[in-house]
């Protein structure tokens, strides 16, 4: 799980985060996941996640001083792709503040092509998930 506290630059002229905003907090968490991997492996697989389509839901707004848990888990792996489902929630609260699936697909780092999910690679990110 991802903590953030909203602060006064993360808002608008509205004075709330705006929905762009949210697509940070987002790119943050998958981040802080992939932080969390098992980098040994991750640099020999020899791959990157590439974002090809992120669904956003706006729930509420959040303000400065509100802090924010952000969720994420695999919750789909086809043949070429791979979804994660992620939800911010306002901490403290059951409050959903936002949810997203962002679907991606992995590029082989040596040849700048997508690979397919199979193998010790979907071994890999599914191992990876159930540690979570």
């Amino acid at each position: 799980m991802t903590k953030i506290v909203i602060r006064g630059y993360h808002l608008d002229a509205y004075k709330h985060v705006n929905n762009a905003r949210y697509l940070e907090f987002l790119e943050e968490a998958r981040w802080r996941y992939l932080d969390e991997t098992d980098h040994e492996t991750f640099t020999r697989l020899n791959f990157s996640f590439i974002v090809v389509n992120i669904n956003i839901n706006y729930r509420m707004s959040v303000t400065t001083g509100d802090t924010i848990n952000i969720t994420t888990e695999i919750e789909k792996v086809g043949n070429t792709s791979m979804t994660f489902s992620q939800k911010i929630i306002k901490d403290g609260t059951d409050e959903l503040v936002c949810d997203a699936s962002v679907t991606f697909v992995l590029l082989d780092n040596q040849t700048q092509k997508p690979i397919k999910i199979a193998g010790e690679i979907k071994s890999f990110l599914l191992k990876e998930n159930n540690t979570d």
